[in-house]
């Protein structure tokens, strides 16, 4: 509170004539010395009357201060500073770029509330920090700048209070007011002011209405930033501008990470720097964890310390020192989790290794395998499961990538410990990934385990029968298995998901064992050498999941055991027997016909990927419109009595998403006919919306490959080994069907472009492209093409690297010297062969 201005004013001329009568006071024994005849005169006559003056002056202004001494107001609230500073690290590594970028957000008058999302420990709130302090050390034209720490626990009346205090208004006295009076009181003096609003650490959308924040909009030019774990939030706050907080690249990192271990120790010893850079690679950017960390090791200056540090971090990082400061904090995202099926989902996902980039569509798969999903049925578990994989990914503890997910190592290593320490209730984890280890581990380890993943060891042998009965799912691939016995299954009477995949080791002639799985749901044998599955599969009645594609040598598939499975919804029999011929007895016999009439009795099935040899077998397949929508991979191999396709033929596979064409021999062309309907043309365009990549390899008698140009998705193109291909893109038909199309843009979504020993190739497409997605380019072994379809304006703003032999580069042909100089910096001879 301050003196109000005329009060201050009284004060300070009672303080003056307080001061006078001081100095009277001082004169007044001299003048009592002074009288004399009983006090009736004085020996100064002229001393006692200006002294008798002096005091009646003053007698007469104190009689007048004390009549305007009556105030009804004294003081009045002091307004505070527009912003108050925040206490923040002295120095801040890595974020500049995301201060910039929300400080440009703040200056756009058509941005009025921003939201920065992120998971835990990020750096989130130092950002914000930064951004609130730059208004105290810069001008501004605003009159408050507001911080607000929400935190977990939502309170608006919390919020009020914080805000009434930076307004001036008595919150003391708003103990019974209620929320509406309070919000109208702020409503009605911000809305008088220009205001910056920062909101911290909020779990769920904040009703600006209800504390009584006017909305921000161009013309009041306020402004409301806040920050928050989840990606929703945003879009519940209606941000007009949102920002995802990255983990920092490594150099940050590191320089960060030195900061907190400092000098003295990375000076200490030769070895340390190496072995702290490692340490460093172990928190994967994640601020909190460096800081953690290197504030844990900034005393440890023996090499043998930081290698027990690696150790500890990589096999039982919950016991490092300082780890239970970081995992709580990031716990609190996933407590906020809507439901304990959403929080199971994410536990699953520790299950891989780290920095494994896990396939959206498997990982669902998994989900519907071992049961999470048992509430929904059969496309709406499908729908439902990539539901959940968004809200994880909007709650930021997945990251996207493109078609794939990926678990943070910390946010991994926080799953472990939940699991170990918070859920272990629920059934242990068991999960040692990547760790060479050369045998499965000891048998009394088993016992209460619900999920072991023991994926990318070299482990060799599966003997013994562990017992292990409350085992649900296990993975055993990427090993380096050579033989599994059959008792090995005997204890596991609840196992639902077994994956297997990529033991191409194991020339086993089958694995009867599998057949006592009689609660699985989901079993993949992909890569896996086996000759035979048992007809004692059968039992297998709960199977809804089976991948066997690149199983080259099951060439005997019983007849009757696929259309057994009368629960499964998801079949992968691509590339499957490859390499030997089938017998009679297999539904692989003569080019797979047999397996066709078994597919039709699979009601269920919704995701099927098959190659075919033949054209007869492809057509009889399409007969079928609920076998042709259920296909996603297709491969055409051989493909034997049939010199010609028409491109109809392949977009009858409606939900087509990869195609492989292999050693068709035969066939001369893919037709398309520009002289159809303007209709079928662009039935065609539409049906190929789910095309995204094309492989094909030992096509020799093809020449061009102008109906690519009507798969507008189109991710990858390889093309190899075809010696009569001399067009990509040929250029009377792309004028045809550029007339139909209107404004088509060629490979307008292409990432990935390779062509290998395409000893004819001439021409990728006969001008420039534009290429907006562009990633890399590979050429190897195709001399007689000269000229790429780039231009200057190619990939602009992006870096197209451009893969081949030197010998190449150097005679390639340049539409002008601008291209030239703009790709030859692109250029990687390294990365040949």
């Amino acid at each position: 509170m301050k003196r109000i201005d005329q009060v201050q004013g009284w004060l300070s001329r009672v303080q003056t004539i307080e001061a006078d009568v001081g100095e009277l006071q001082k004169s007044q024994s001299q003048e009592i010395k002074n009288l004399c005849l009983g006090g009736y005169c004085s020996k100064n006559f002229k001393s006692s009357y200006k002294f008798g003056k002096d005091v009646a002056k003053r007698l007469q202004l104190l009689a007048s201060l004390k009549d305007e001494g009556n105030f009804e107001k004294v003081a009045e609230r002091v307004p505070e500073d527009p912003a108050v500073e925040e206490p923040i690290e002295p120095t801040i590594i890595g974020q500049e770029s995301a201060f910039d970028e929300v400080w440009r957000f703040i200056s756009e008058e058509q941005v009025g509330i921003i939201g920065l999302y992120g998971t835990g420990g990020v750096g989130k709130t130092t950002l914000l920090k930064q951004i609130n302090n730059k208004f105290c050390n810069e001008g501004h034209d605003f009159d408050l700048v507001i911080w607000v720490v929400v935190s977990k626990d939502l309170k608006l009346e919390k919020i009020q209070e914080e805000i009434g205090k930076k307004i001036g208004s008595s919150v003391e006295t708003w103990g019974y007011r209620s929320l509406e009076d309070k919000a109208r009181e702020i409503f009605n003096i911000l809305r008088r002011k220009k205001f910056v609003l920062f909101l911290d650490d909020i779990w769920e959308p904040v009703n600006l209405i209800k504390v009584g924040v006017p909305i921000p909009n161009p013309n009041n030019a306020n402004k409301v930033v806040f920050t928050t774990r989840f990606e929703e939030v945003c879009g519940k706050m209606e941000a007009q501008k949102k920002l995802r907080v990255e983990c920092l690249a490594f150099k940050e990192a590191w320089k960060l990470f030195q900061t907190k271990i400092g000098d003295d120790v990375l000076q200490s010893h030769p070895s340390i720097p190496e072995l702290a850079k490692i340490v460093a690679k172990e928190c994967g950017g994640l601020p909190l964890a460096l800081s953690t960390i290197g504030r844990a090791m900034a005393c440890k200056k023996t090499p043998i310390e930081w290698i027990d540090a690696i150790d500890l971090l990589r096999s039982s990082s919950a016991e490092f020192s300082g780890m239970d400061e970081v995992y709580p904090r990031l716990k609190f995202s996933y407590d906020r989790l809507p439901s304990d099926n959403v929080r199971s989902c994410f536990l699953y996902c520790c299950l891989f290794p780290e920095d494994y980039s896990i396939s959206k569509r498997e990982l669902v798969d998994f989900w519907i395998g071992e049961g999470i999903l048992d509430g929904y049925d059969g496309d709406r578990a499908i729908i439902r499961g990539y539901s959940i994989i968004g809200d994880l990914v909007r709650a930021c503890l997945l990251e996207e990538d493109d078609g794939c997910v990926k678990m943070h190592d910390v946010v991994r290593d926080m799953a472990l410990w939940v699991t170990c320490e918070i859920e272990k209730e629920k059934g242990i984890f068991y999960v040692h990934t990547g760790s060479r280890l050369t045998e499965v581990p000891e048998i009394e380890k088993w016992e209460n385990v619900r999920r072991m993943s023991l994926m990318y060891n070299e482990i060799e042998n599966l003997v013994e029968a562990p017992r292990c009965p409350r085992l649900e799912t296990l993975f055993m691939n990427n090993n380096h298995l050579r033989m599994v016995s059959d008792d090995f299954f005997h204890h596991m009477n609840s196992l639902k998901v077994l994956n297997f995949a990529g033991n191409w080791r194991l020339n086993q002639v089958t694995l009867l064992g599998i057949s006592k799985l009689v609660t699985l749901q989901y079993l993949d044998l992909s890569w896996v050498c086996i000759l035979e599955l048992p007809l004692e599969l059968k039992a297998l009645v709960n199977l809804k999941y089976l991948n066997l594609d690149y199983a080259h040598k099951l060439s005997k598939i019983p007849r009757q055991l696929i259309s057994s499975f009368s629960k499964l919804q998801v079949l992968k029999v691509l590339h499957c027997g490859l390499l030997f011929e089938a017998d009679e007895d297999s539904v692989l016999f003569n080019d797979g016909e047999f397996l066709i009439d078994e597919l039709l009795c699979l009601k269920l099935l919704t995701v099927l990927s098959i190659s075919f040899k033949s054209s007869n077998v492809l057509q009889n397949f399409l007969r079928s419109h609920k076998l042709a929508s259920c296909a996603q991979t297709v491969c055409l191999r051989r493909l034997k009595d049939s010199k010609s396709l028409h491109v109809s033929t392949v977009t009858a596979i409606k939900h087509l998403h990869t195609l492989y064409m292999l050693d068709c021999q035969e066939l001369e062309e893919l037709k398309i006919d520009c002289g159809e309907q303007v209709q079928s043309i662009r039935e065609v365009h539409h049906r190929f919306c789910n095309l995204q990549k094309v492989d094909l390899s030992n096509c020799n008698v093809l020449k061009d490959l102008t109906w690519l140009l009507l798969a507008p998705t189109l991710k990858q193109i390889m093309i190899s080994s075809s010696n009569n291909i001399e067009v990509i893109v040929s250029e009377p038909k792309l004028e045809e069907v550029q007339r139909i199309m209107g404004n088509l843009i060629p490979f307008e979504k292409l990432e990935f472009l390779k062509f290998f020993r395409l000893p004819n190739l001439k021409s990728i497409h006969w001008t420039a492209l534009p290429f907006p997605c562009l990633n890399a380019m590979r050429v190897v072994e195709c001399p007689q093409l000269k000229k790429l379809p780039l231009d200057s304006n190619s990939a602009k703003e992006r870096k197209i690297v451009i893969t081949g032999e030197e010998e190449w580069w150097k005679e390639l042909q340049w539409e002008d010297e601008a291209t030239q100089s703009t790709f030859l910096p692109c250029f990687n001879s390294k990365l040949y062969g």
